[in-house]
């Protein structure tokens, strides 16, 4: 890797950054004007099924499941490739940029950044998260670990190992390390808990199976074999037990534009939404 010597003041080459140059910019605020659609449920949700969108959609099926019917909603996909998040609408309820983003009609509060709809939605319904204080502080400590976290796994070793436009040593290994650290932490709670915070699923276990149980099952990023994500035995455990319930599997097909047709599932307005898929309707959307 040849030396790089940084310059006194940086300035933005737009056509660098490799597959996400047209997505990745140094201001913020829209782009252009796109009023974002509505649909005739309370939640609104704009998003796509990356590990913090699986999140949020896994949590509404959660709800559901548990038999809270007020949590119907509505999922409508963001195109970021397309630059969606930077729609004047989208904007309006998320100044981040970033999926995913929920608009509560109900009290007209958007709500933006995955682990704060979590919480919001737990709050909402009293549910997956204990009332104990002690169980709730280690659900709390988990979930905020992962935001703490995820970044160094999806930002760090996500971005240079597997879509960076060149492989660099230094920052594959460094982000490497710290993954596998990550995947230690885990494993060792995970020893002699079923879930994070001890006996209960809570939105802790919701927010981390989308990045590390993904990871350890070769869902992101194609790196189980290099990470030896088999060796994270409590981890693997975890992520089957989690991921193989009911609500999971609908989850993660939600706002899926990618991947097996079969599992894409571009809007969801209703239960009866993932019954009547099919192939030929899922081809004719925008995969």
């Amino acid at each position: 890797m040849t030396d790089y010597t940084p310059p006194k003041v940086w300035t933005w080459d737009a056509e660098n950054g490799g597959q996400f140059a047209k997505t990745n910019r140094p201001i913020a605020g829209p782009t252009h004007d796109k009023a974002l659609p509505r649909g005739d449920h309370r939640f609104q949700l704009h998003s796509l099924a990356t590990p913090n969108g699986v999140k949020v959609t896994v949590m509404l099926e959660e709800l559901l499941e548990a038999g809270h019917t007020a949590a119907e909603y509505d999922a409508w996909p963001i195109r970021i490739g397309d630059g969606d998040q930077f729609g004047s609408g989208f904007v309006e309820i998320n100044p981040n940029s970033k999926i995913p983003a929920l608009l509560d009609t109900k009290t007209d509060s958007r709500v933006f950044e995955s682990a704060a709809i979590l919480l919001y939605l737990a709050e909402e319904f009293d549910a997956f998260l204990p009332k104990d204080r002690k169980a709730r502080t280690e659900a709390m400590n988990w979930l905020f670990w992962l935001q703490g976290s995820a970044p160094y796994l999806g930002g760090g070793f996500g971005h240079f190992y597997a879509y960076a436009p060149e492989k660099f040593e230094y920052p594959i290994n460094r982000f490497t390390m710290e993954t596998k650290r990550q995947l230690d932490v885990l494993d060792r709670n995970l020893a002699d808990r079923e879930f994070l915070n001890g006996p209960d699923y809570t939105i802790a276990d919701m927010a981390t199976a989308p990045w590390y149980g993904a990871l350890v099952k070769d869902q992101v990023y194609s790196a189980a074999e290099y990470l030896d994500a088999g060796s994270y035995t409590n981890v693997q455990r975890w992520a089957d037990t989690v991921m193989n319930r009911p609500a999971y599997q609908r989850g993660r097909m939600v706002n899926r534009l990618f991947g097996d047709p079969a599992e894409q599932l571009h809007e969801r307005h209703a239960a009866s939404d993932f019954d009547s898929q099919t192939q030929d309707k899922i081809g004719k959307g925008d995969a």
